[in-house]
Order: C-alpha cells, then sequence, then structure tokens
C-alpha cells in the first residue's frame, strides 16, 4: 500500500512539473522572441520601459518556472533524490520570496497612495528628459493610459517641470493624439500645452491605472492564493517521495 502510494505521488508530481516545464518554456519563447524579433518589434519594446521590463519578467519568470519543472520532472520520474532536494529548496525559497514581498508590500502600502506619487511627480518628473527612468516611466504611463497627472493636469502646478518649463501648463504626453492617424498625431500639441481642456487628457492616471487593473487585481490575489497552496502541496510531495526513496 505504501508503494502504491508513493507511485501516485511520484506520477503526480511529474505530471504536475511536466505542465510547469511546458509553461515556463512557452513563457521563455515569448520573452526571448519580443526582444529579439528581427521584424522591428523590439525597437518599440525598447523604446518603452514598461514594455522594456515586462519583457525581461517573462524571460526571468520563463527561466524560474522551465528549471523549477525540469528538475521536479526529473527529480520525480528518476526517483533521484539529490534533485527532489534541490526542487524542495527552490520552491521553498520562492515561497518564502513571495511572503517577504506581500509583507513589505502590506509595510510600504502608503507609498502607493495619490498623495505619495503626487509628490514625487512634482519634485522629480522633468518632462522632456527622456533619459532619466523616472521621466521616461512617467511619459510611458501617460501615453499608455491618456491620462495626465496623478489625480488631473494640475498636479503639474507649482512642479520641477513647470520651473523647466514655464510656457507649458502640462508636458506634451498629456496631450491627446488622433488614433486614426499613423504614429498617432497629435491633435492640436499647441493648444494642449497651453492649457486647452479640449486637447489634453483630463483623467489622472492614478485612477485610470486603478481602473484598467481593477479585474486584474481580483484575479491577481486570486491566483496568488492557488499559486501558494499549489507551491505548499508541491513541497509537502517532494519531502514525501524523498523520505519514501530508499
Amino acid at each position: 500500500m505504501e508503494g502504491d502510494c508513493l507511485s501516485c505521488i511520484k506520477y503526480l508530481m511529474f505530471i504536475f512539473n511536466f505542465f510547469i516545464f511546458l509553461g515556463g518554456a512557452c513563457l521563455l519563447g515569448v520573452g526571448i522572441w519580443v526582444l529579439v524579433d528581427p521584424a522591428g518589434f523590439q525597437e518599440i519594446v525598447a523604446a518603452n520601459p514598461l514594455l522594456f521590463t515586462g519583457a525581461y519578467i517573462i524571460l526571468a519568470m520563463g527561466g524560474m518556472l522551465f528549471l523549477l519543472g525540469f528538475l521536479g520532472c526529473c527529480g520525480a520520474i528518476r526517483e533521484n533524490k539529490c534533485l527532489l532536494l534541490f526542487f524542495f529548496m527552490l520552491i521553498l525559497i520562492i515561497f518564502l520570496a513571495e511572503l517577504a514581498a506581500a509583507i513589505l508590500a502590506f509595510i510600504f502600502r502608503e507609498h502607493l497612495t495619490r498623495e505619495y506619487f503626487t509628490k514625487e511627480l512634482k519634485e522629480h518628473y522633468q518632462g522632456y528628459n527622456n533619459t532619466d527612468v523616472f521621466t521616461a516611466t512617467w511619459n510611458a504611463f501617460m501615453n499608455t493610459f491618456d491620462c495626465c497627472g496623478v489625480n488631473s493636469p494640475d498636479d503639474f502646478e507649482g512642479s520641477r517641470f513647470r520651473l523647466l518649463y514655464p510656457d507649458d501648463l502640462v508636458p506634451e504626453a498629456c496631450c491627446k493624439r488622433d488614433i486614426h492617424t499613423r504614429g498617432g498625431a497629435f491633435i492640436s500639441k499647441e493648444e494642449c500645452l497651453m492649457g486647452n481642456m479640449l486637447f489634453r487628457n483630463n483623467k489622472g492616471c492614478y485612477s485610470a491605472v486603478v481602473d484598467y487593473f481593477e479585474m486584474y487585481i481580483y484575479i491577481s490575489g486570486a491566483l496568488a492564493i492557488v499559486v501558494l497552496t499549489i507551491e505548499l502541496f508541491a513541497m509537502v510531495f517532494a519531502m514525501c517521495l524523498f523520505r519514501g526513496i530508499q
């Protein structure tokens, strides 16, 4: 009976990790394609800090899942105690890292408030200096989500941006674009920079991002719980198989 139970755990672990292995391979393939695609997509990614960072996150996740699935499959099917122990330790490290991230997110939750982002925007945003990572990231946000400032375009009043560009009420990243033209040309850049509400995006980025990701936040929370549960079961199965191998 004990042997049947271990055999069941062994094949369950193999199937489970085989799917993890395939998922990791797919993510690796997507990440590599995005960065080296000869059609020029990598230039779009390189120009957008959000996409650029996302591509490397996909690569890192894909590599981690690929390695995790490989170790789990080999350790289970070959009944190799060394591989199983390595698999267990890797899962444990990932589990503890996720737990630490959740604790830090709770501790520093005040850094995700409107007031904090508004203060940072006023102090550090430089408008057209895309060599500055903070500025480039904000420009990417405002262009991607068709928004302006944290709460509204009024956030630029008394900001570093206005000191650098006193003639512009808002940066050009706040200006509305014609989606029907190639490259999304500005409808009226001059009117926008002068503060005309008809030619600028008037919604704040905080609300725009929250609205966009509202559904994904709940899905991500549920997914995180599922992932943590799976990791716990994976550690239990790996240790049971490890202890059962003679």
